[in-house]
């Protein structure tokens, strides 16, 4: 039997996986193909030891490569000290070039279209540069930071899959936007939460939901303001936003390309959020209806947009609950549901309405493939499939999918 903490291999390190890991398979003696192990920190290609994290599951392990034996060419010396086996899990991918970082996550978005939806997509997952930056180093990007200090006080960052602590380096996380506020240099209270967060116009830090700190526009509460083609959205403390400081604007482009709104038309933007979709088509001239199930997040869209007047109209509801009390008639659609996805009912009954046009702007894969896979039943399939790297050195990507009805089902476009 074997159990967490052993060394075993060397084994052949297989495909990405989705999640953070590739697939590897270990012999165990019974003269099967081999024990199916996800292990982090690894490429493909590549020989590796493993240290085994995880037994407790009757079809897979988990485990790290803590030695390799034969190296990808695409590996690099992460650029954070504190990435790596047993170390802070914030990174999957530190070891990886930039250009084979977003090839892992190209592999992951194909093969979760393919396996879950039947499509195959030959597309690409783009880079989207760091405003004002000129290389592409991953670094410096997330804009709201979560720490929680150790039992010395540090600024600390979780291990993977683990609520032990690791504190991050002297200068700070190397993936932290500048515009943050600083964390380290300074003791806090052990086991206080402290959320750093900051645009180009101020910044806030927050300690255990209480306001320590503010710059610029931030307001008392630690509210912070973004602004998107020349619209100021207030973003209320603990309320969503991208935090790429580049992707709100990339993801309202690809939407607003992909759908080509028409003045005059009807449109849902659902987990609106603090309204960044509903004002993109408003400003397009569409009637908007937003849904968002956090009041926080509606009163703020509902500032945000307040100049619109009826043209957007939000409710703070349940999105599967609300929706069928949403006109029957729409031409346009928008949802960005959170990481777990739309669901059945909610993908049922958009597209029991027959809109010209769905975006559907994704935070995982697996998730999409489910959704997209639910509209095809209906008639509805994709005409447009992009992939956004606004999460470097991590697992994560950003889809945005433009659906139809009655679209061929096949191969799908990268973008159109």
């Amino acid at each position: 039997m074997r159990a967490a903490g052993q060394v075993v291999g060397p084994v052949e390190v297989g495909p990405v996986a989705h999640g953070g890991h590739c697939v590897a398979r270990l012999d165990v003696g019974d003269g099967g193909p081999g024990r199916v192990v996800f292990v982090r920190h690894a490429l493909p290609g590549e020989r590796v030891l493993l240290t085994l994290t995880d037994t407790s599951h009757a079809r897979f392990w988990r485990a790290d490569a803590t030695e390799v034996l034969d190296a990808s060419p695409e590996r690099v010396a992460p650029p954070c000290r504190v990435a790596g086996p047993g170390l802070c899990g914030g990174c999957d991918w530190q070891h990886a070039s930039r250009v084979e970082q977003r090839r892992l996550k190209t592999a992951v978005v194909a093969e979760q279209l393919q396996r879950l939806a039947g499509l195959t997509w030959t597309g690409e997952v783009e880079a989207v540069p760091v405003p004002g930056s000129t290389t592409d180093d991953g670094l410096g990007w997330r804009t709201r930071m979560r720490y929680h200090a150790d039992d010395d006080g540090r600024a600390a960052l979780r291990v993977h899959r683990s609520n032990d602590l690791v504190a991050i380096p002297e200068g700070g996380c190397p993936i932290a936007s500048p515009r943050t506020p600083t964390v380290t240099g300074q003791s806090w209270r052990p086991g206080a939460e402290v959320v750093a967060g900051g645009t180009p116009t101020g910044s806030a830090l927050v300690v255990d939901r209480r306001v320590v700190a503010t710059t610029g526009d931030a307001d008392p509460d630690g509210g912070l303001t973004e602004t998107v083609h020349e619209r100021a959205y207030a973003v209320p403390p603990g309320g969503f936003w991208q935090v790429h400081p580049a992707a709100a604007s990339v993801l309202v482009d690809a939407v607003l390309a992909g759908l080509a709104p028409a003045a005059g038309e009807r449109a849902f933007d659902l987990y609106c959020g603090v309204g960044l979709f509903a004002g993109a088509l408003a400003d397009a001239g569409c009637q908007v209806w937003g849904l968002e199930s956090g009041r926080a997040a509606v009163a703020a869209a509902r500032r945000n947009l307040a100049d619109l007047g009826p043209r957007a109209r939000f409710t703070a509801d349940d999105v599967e609950r609300a929706l069928p009390r949403l006109p029957e008639d729409v031409d346009l659609v928008v949802l960005d549901p959170p990481r777990s996805g739309a669901g059945a009912k909610v993908v049922r009954e958009i597209v029991r309405r027959r809109p010209r046009a769905i975006a559907y702007v994704a935070c995982d894969p697996a998730a999409l493939a489910r959704d997209l896979a639910g509209a095809a039943q209906h008639g509805y399939a994709p005409t447009s499939i992009r992939g956004f790297d606004l999460f470097p050195m991590t697992q994560h990507v950003e889809c945005v999918v433009v659906l139809e009805p009655d679209a061929e089902n096949g191969e799908v476009p990268a973008a159109q």
